[in-house]
């Protein structure tokens, strides 16, 4: 089968992806862990799975794999969520809705992958050297699950769960056809990177692009720092912080989780293998609330931006300060910087007063756009639901195609916003009927809000665009 690697926007028609349902690691965060573990709160497994994620899934065949499901819909609602299990025979196993589960366990049917992998699992995990010849014992099948979930075949708990793995955006990033792996800024995410590099380096259908795969290293000076000044250095990397706007422009956040060195060192690379023509170097305020800029802006179509309204022209400007905001003191002094460095004068980079403006910016020159650019806020701009709907992800939408992008069906403010700006509004739970008749086709949609369940889900602190990491889309 014909493999393709290829990423030169946010929103041209997605065609393969990388993807990871919940693992029953999930089912393992507790309270005390649970923010260590960069969850928000405990969620409850079997909802997060049965009446959230596995709509997700549904969605994404219909839209890029419709022959795994067209037809079938009522029999996988029917059974036993086999459908939905990696280690399952019945698993759908889609080369273009791609689970990472089983990547990684096509790969362990290599001995010396095998080998390398369980000695490397081993070693961060601080595991006894009877366990490591355990796991050496297990079916790929089997290996794979434990890697993931932290669970032996015999359900002990032999280390802790990665659950961020369902974010798959943050273990590497698609551009054009190249992958830069992460460098994650967290312990919780070790294993999970870990994973990702002996699955972009082994897995076959990567084969073709091993001299693409990008690894930053860390800066040399951060090894000699004292330990309380180390992590300035550091270079840390997650792929919230990247995207691709555009065939010529990359966008680097530099946030909670991605570091300055990192942005830096980006820049560079992109630069000297003529990946791009500028890089734009958007560094978010250090917070929780924040995490990555894909938490607080995405792309909707050429013209149409989601954003968090703290980072407009109007915010800047202090021009939409209200009473009540004031009388809760809330901060002003959360600013935005945003630096555009251009391959053919380096020394000499662009400034941006607001996220607004770099991002009609992007629409009008790199884009170009001939419509009015808009902008969706957050809540509908309106206090305090601006900041509430940021928190569960407004902003974290992913575009399946130009204009047609999913979102939680929680923030109704946002959803509102979207309805005035003469979008479509629709429910998973009625899409889906009409895709399996086919009142409704995915080529034919235009401009609609897909509105996703989300209780369980938003509790994990991260949206759509996280849950993705696109390989292929088409130009646009």
């Amino acid at each position: 089968m014909e493999h393709t690697l290829h990423v030169t926007s946010e929103i041209g028609t997605l065609k393969r992806l990388l993807v990871h349902s919940p693992d029953s690691g999930l089912g393992k965060v507790v309270p005390s862990k649970a923010q260590d573990w960069l969850f928000e709160d405990i969620v409850h497994l079997d909802t997060i799975r049965k009446d959230e994620y596995d709509y997700y899934t549904k969605l994404l065949l219909y839209f890029l794999d419709p022959v795994k499901i067209k037809g079938k819909l009522q029999e996988i609602d029917g059974n036993d969520r086999s459908f939905f299990k990696p280690d399952s025979e019945g698993f759908y196993k889609s080369d273009k809705v791609i689970e990472l589960q089983w990547l990684l366990a096509e790969i362990l049917e290599n001995e010396d992958v095998r080998s390398k992998l369980v000695a490397s699992v081993a070693a961060i995990e601080g595991c006894t050297f009877q366990t490591q010849q355990e796991l050496l014992a297990y079916n790929a099948k089997e290996l794979s699950k434990t890697f993931i979930s932290g669970t032996s075949s015999d359900k002990k708990l032999l280390f802790a769960p990665i659950p961020n793995f369902i974010f798959t955006r943050d273990i590497g990033i698609t551009i054009k056809d190249h992958v830069l792996l992460n460098k994650p800024a967290k312990k919780a995410r070790t294993r999970e990177a870990l994973l990702a590099k002996y699955i972009f380096f082994y897995h076959p259908i990567f084969a073709k692009w091993q001299n693409n795969i990008i690894e930053l290293a860390d800066s040399n000076q951060s090894f000699l720092m004292p330990e309380e000044e180390e992590d300035d250095r550091k270079t840390t990397l997650e792929g919230g912080d990247i995207m691709v706007v555009s065939d010529n422009h990359l966008l680097v956040g530099v946030s909670e989780r991605t570091s300055a060195e990192a942005a830096a060192m980006i820049t560079n690379v992109m630069f000297e293998k003529g990946l791009m023509d500028k890089v734009t170097i958007v560094r978010i305020p250090k917070k929780r609330d924040y995490m990555h800029i894909d938490t607080v802006f995405t792309q909707v179509k050429r013209d149409v931006w989601v954003m968090l309204g703290n980072f407009s022209r109007k915010a800047v400007k202090h021009e939409d300060d209200n009473v009540i905001e004031r009388e809760l003191q809330v901060k002003k002094d959360e600013k935005i910087k945003i630096t555009q460095f251009h391959k053919k004068c380096p020394d000499n980079p662009v400034y941006f007063d607001s996220l607004e403006d770099l991002l009609q910016d992007i629409s009008l020159t790199d884009l170009r756009c001939e419509n009015d650019v808009r902008f969706i806020f957050s809540g509908n701009n309106e206090f305090p639901y601006n900041a509430r709907e940021q928190w569960t992800d407004s902003c974290n939408l992913l575009a399946l195609k130009e204009g047609v992008v999913l979102g939680y069906d929680r923030n109704d403010k946002t959803t509102e916003a979207f309805r005035k700006a003469g979008f479509n509004i629709i429910h998973v739970k009625d899409l889906l009927p009409k895709l399996e008749s086919g009142e409704l086709n995915p080529e034919t949609m235009t401009d609609t809000l897909i509105l996703m369940p989300s209780a369980e889900l938003s509790r994990a602190r991260g949206g759509f665009h996280c849950m993705s990491m696109p390989l292929w889309r088409e130009s646009i």
